[in-house]
């Protein structure tokens, strides 16, 4: 199968050559094989797991991809996955690090931005409603 992970600004990663790739749902986890029925999924924030066969290694390497919401789409033999963040790694130690340090820093900033939009927006209601007072 052929794997591309894209995010809201690029495509984070392309893969070819994967044996198998397991996800995150609403109902649970969720195996691809080559062979499968074509399929869409919404993905719930976790962990994507796929092995790749293009290693010299004949069991190939699992890679862990740390990810945020999202949806996966598989169409013959392409699978096409889109989600907000992702955070790749070999290895969940380092993963789990990596998640801490960038998807809580995300959410901290996105509260922040979300706080002065607040503001702004209740600066614009008071000024708006000043405006309509005056004759």
């Amino acid at each position: 199968m052929n794997l591309k992970l894209l995010l809201p600004y690029g495509i984070f990663m392309k893969q070819k050559n994967i044996q198998h790739i397991l996800v995150e749902t609403d109902q649970g986890s969720y195996g691809l094989l080559p062979h499968r029925l074509d399929c869409v999924a919404a993905l719930v924030p976790g962990i994507l797991i796929f092995q790749s066969s293009y290693t010299p290694d004949p069991r190939g390497t699992e890679t862990y991809i740390a990810v945020d919401a999202g949806v996966l789409v598989k169409t013959g033999m392409d699978v096409v996955v889109s989600v907000r963040h992702a955070v790749v790694g070999n290895d969940l130690d380092n993963l789990h690090e990596a998640v801490d340090k960038n998807f809580i820093q995300q959410n901290e900033r996105n509260q922040k931005i979300h706080a002065v939009f607040k503001k702004m927006e209740s600066d614009f209601i008071t000024r708006l409603s000043d405006f309509h007072k005056d004759p």
